[in-house]
């Protein structure tokens, strides 16, 4: 059966990469039926928003989205696509994947963990106004029940994938209203998954230790501020956002994207990696079910970065983002 999805291509990279991501897939014997809309700067002339109506349209009738990076305007009053596409669709969790990957320089061997994102509430909900002209206030919004569907989409993601424990991170000691409720409710679900092992660590604490012991995490739920910072720091002991991706999922929808941004100063060179948005049309697929074609491609992605030699500039080869997917679909069809 086919399945409908959205590709928005972005804007910066994003056309590139998500050309390079949509034949890989096209190549892996999923039947995908793409529905294509624009959004970004390209479309502020035309209809005054990077975000036009019929984007939303097209996501909410499809269910499920393959997204490239956007820039969102400077100065010209929206806020950013990524937090209106997560708002609009409810897509509470944001689930970014870490791991090491074989014939990728690193500092570590053996990370394999992922983040868990709260995705619609804390300090990024955006409730934040001038008082007078000299300072200025946001407001960290934390509910109970917020809380408790990210805490336990983190549990059953971690039963659902074989995975052994769940860290939550907070910073209770300082808020103990926000991250106070965090936590609380954190535990509370904890206590219903007797066969998964829970801890919690200070935000600050986590960093450090990520640094210094990446391979004692497992699954982290972080609020949504901290969940942002902290998966980028993931990103960094691996190789870095070229190779992070991620899903925003909810109810009734879901969204797929590359962690790192558009990278205006390289649209066009066709030099961008595409690995990132590749791997995330990986989790797509296996979102949708297609997890023989998700095999297919992952095992051809990590066979050529244990290559070494097949791969993009940032990572020491020569290929370019148009030529390493036409690797990946070699190296599938081998």
């Amino acid at each position: 059966m086919a399945h409908n999805v959205t590709l928005i291509p972005g804007d910066g990279i994003g056309p590139e990469v998500a050309s390079a991501a949509k034949r890989v897939v096209d190549a892996s014997g999923a039947g995908i039926n793409w529905h294509i809309v624009e959004a970004g700067e390209s479309q502020m002339a035309e209809f005054g928003t990077p975000l036009p109506q019929r984007v939303l349209d097209s996501v909410r009738a499809d269910g499920v989205a393959l997204k490239g990076p956007i820039t969102t305007p400077v100065g010209a009053g929206f806020r950013s696509v990524n937090v209106a596409l997560r708002k609009e669709f409810d897509l509470y969790a944001n689930v970014r994947p870490t791991r090491t990957f074989e014939g990728v320089p690193g500092r570590y061997e053996n990370v394999n963990l992922v983040v868990v994102r709260e995705n619609t509430e804390d300090l990024y909900a955006g409730i934040e106004h001038m008082i007078g002209s000299d300072a200025a206030e946001s407001i960290k919004l934390i509910t109970r029940s917020g809380s408790e569907r990210i805490a336990r989409y983190a549990f059953d993601y971690a039963l659902k994938n074989g995975r052994k424990k769940v860290t939550c991170v907070h910073k209770a000691n300082i808020m103990k209203c926000t991250d106070g409720l965090f936590l609380e409710v954190c535990r509370g679900v904890a206590a219903e998954y007797p066969q998964i092992e829970f801890e919690d660590k200070i935000v600050d604490a986590c960093c450090m230790q990520l640094v210094q012991h990446p391979e004692t995490f497992d699954v982290l739920v972080l609020p949504n501020l901290y969940g942002d910072i902290v998966s980028d720091l993931c990103a960094g002991l691996v190789g870095g956002l070229g190779l992070a991706p991620s899903a925003n999922i909810g109810r009734q929808a879901a969204i797929f994207e590359a962690v790192h941004g558009s990278a205006p100063k390289h649209a066009g060179r066709n030099d961008a990696n595409p690995t990132a948005l590749i791997l995330s049309a990986v989790m797509m697929l296996r979102h949708l079910g297609e997890n023989t074609a998700a095999d297919r491609i992952e095992r051809a992605v990590l066979e050529l970065l244990a290559g070494g030699r097949l791969v993009t500039y940032d990572l020491g080869g020569e290929l370019g983002t148009s030529e390493f997917a036409d690797a990946v679909i070699d190296k599938m069809n081998a």
